[in-house]
């Protein structure tokens, strides 16, 4: 028996126990007393939606689940961004679904709403892939029009995407399902097809006692935009619904009648599992986020036979490159090693020890031909990071690691593979940008319950934050006394930790999901399936490099 085994093994298991609590929780949307007036009106819920839609017993993944988690407080919250977004199948073809929550503020867009709709046509866009909207929403939240309205990442960059991807082939099929009000109008219309349901769907540009504010007209809602107006009169919208389940059906069988699509045409083989067990992961993984363990053994449980095949095995241990296969799709993996390393020594390169997750001059040069040679051979990469930056020191800055991490972050700038980013463990610095952070364009970047996403780690920042502030009070003529120094130090350090959790990367999403690891495997098939909708068009140019 292994205790510190065990230990992880217990911890770890209660991280992904809370992960499922707090989803639950989600789940719920505006609460469950309006979750039952939705279904009084003879309407389901947007999970109820989205679920129905989704062919049965087919694997499928949620997009931004904890977006908008423990912000807005002053507003009563905005569980899961108003939003729930999908990738899935529907009559076997993989789509993206985005439906609004009419039980968060009557599906009123929040600015994380807004962040969260526009993350969802982005991986559309670079994957091209279909894309339905079932859209009930009262349209921007008013009290915070300030912060979703006018900027260019803002609401009306969703109808600017609805043309581009129009533009690009991409399929967009709406159902208003409920109210679709002023600028939101324009979205499903913009779709190739649009649906509405009768008697509890309408669309307009402004309500009716905005209209009779404006110029004085008296109409009802229903008579204004409702669905047999504008199925029958204005020609608005191109198929009416008796209720939810019939515009769902509809949509299922419009989208059983698209072509096949181009592929980019990445590696599939049969399946297999890890022949390693993948519930080791849990005592692997420690409790401590500075503790050693061998990555290596972590890679053996996510891959298919638990096969892999290391490039340039015995150089820049650090960092693990090299080639398997999940779910049968072919990968190209670079993973930061998290043990104490070994380098091979000679005479003119005396042997040394290399602390785990940091990232030494060798490691970025093989990580940056690692990144090449995929793109060469055409292998998505899947990065596992457990990083807490770029070594520093003499010897590392005379031996010009500013220059080869900036042949690292060139390759995977210019990557035009599909990435896949997994946080296990830290991502701290400029490691989580070398490993292929948010910034880097990851088709997806998902994130354990045990990562920890900051400039650095809390302990460190806690440190330097303390500095600055007894330096501040000693100026002003406090008196610091050992009592009130680790005073500071806690609260300090308890707010910083909060901003590292990935709850909170999640929230802003920072990240697209926060996962069990369990789940890994089915996130990085399903998202290279989405990838291979798209045709690599760009050559692989990493422009000038300093060497």
């Amino acid at each position: 028996m292994d205790i510190n085994f065990n230990k992880n093994e217990d911890y770890n298991k209660l991280l992904a126990s809370d992960l499922k609590r707090r989803f639950a929780k989600v789940k719920l949307g505006g609460g469950q007393k309006r979750i039952d007036k939705h279904h009084e009106k003879g309407k389901m819920t947007a999970r109820e939606r989205v679920d129905y839609l989704l062919d049965n017993d087919s694997k499928s993944i949620e997009i931004g689940a904890f977006a908008g988690e423990d912000m807005y407080k002053d507003h009563d919250g905005c569980p899961s961004g108003g939003v729930v977004v999908k990738i899935g199948y529907i009559k076997g073809k993989q789509c993206i679904v985005v439906a609004n929550d009419a039980t968060v503020k009557a599906g009123a867009w929040f600015p994380i709403t807004g962040k969260k709709n526009l993350r969802a046509q982005e991986i559309s866009i670079e994957n091209k892939l279909p894309i339905i909207y079932l859209v009930d929403s009262a349209g921007v939240y008013l009290p915070m029009q300030d912060e979703i309205f006018p900027d260019k990442e803002h609401f009306g960059r969703i109808f600017r995407n609805n043309a581009v991807m129009s533009s690009m082939g991409i399929t967009q099929i709406s159902a208003v399902m409920g109210s679709c009000v002023a600028g939101g109008a324009y979205l499903p219309i913009m779709s190739d097809e649009a649906l509405i349901v009768d008697k509890t769907a309408s669309i307009f540009l402004a309500g009716s006692y905005l209209v009779k504010a404006a110029i004085g007209e008296s109409i009802d809602n229903e008579t204004l935009g409702g669905a047999t107006t504008h199925c029958e009169i204005s020609g608005v919208t191109d198929y009416k619904a008796k209720d939810d389940k019939d515009a769902l059906d509809k949509i299922k069988f419009i989208v059983d009648k698209i072509g096949d699509y181009d592929k980019a045409g990445f590696s599939k083989t049969e399946s297999f599992p890890p022949k390693e067990n993948q519930d080791d992961i849990f005592g692997i993984l420690p409790k401590e986020r500075n503790a050693q363990y061998d990555m290596l053994e972590i890679i053996k449980r996510l891959v298919d036979k638990s096969e892999f095949e290391q490039y340039k095995e015995g150089y820049g241990k650090t960092i693990l490159t090299g080639y398997a296969r999940i779910d049968g799709w072919a990968v190209g993996i670079v993973a930061n090693q998290r043990k104490l390393v070994k380098t091979t020594g000679a005479k003119t390169k005396p042997t040394e020890m290399q602390f785990g997750g940091v990232i030494y001059n060798d490691s970025a040069d093989k990580a940056t031909r690692f990144i090449a040679n995929c793109n060469q051979k055409k292998i998505p990469l899947v990065f596992l990071q457990d990083v807490t930056g770029f070594m520093v020191g003499s010897k590392s800055e005379h031996g010009g690691i500013i220059k080869d991490g900036a042949k690292m972050v060139n390759a995977l700038s210019n990557s035009v593979v599909p990435k896949f980013t997994i946080v296990i463990g830290n991502s701290y610095g400029a490691g989580n940008y070398a490993m292929c952070g948010k910034a880097f364009d990851p088709r997806l970047i998902v994130a354990w319950p045990s990562a920890e996403l900051a400039v650095m780690s809390g302990n460190s920042a806690a440190k330097v934050l303390l500095q600055i502030e007894t330096a501040s009070l000693k100026k002003r003529g406090e008196e610091i006394t050992p009592e009130k120094e680790a005073e500071l130090f806690d609260k300090i350090k308890s707010k910083y930790d909060n901003q590292v959790s990935p709850y909170y990367a999640a929230a802003r999403i920072w990240t697209d999901a926060i996962i069990n690891p369990l789940e890994t495997r089915t996130w990085v098939s399903m998202g290279i399936e989405a990838a291979n909708h798209a045709p690599i068009e760009k050559q692989f140019n990493m422009g000038i490099l300093q060497v």
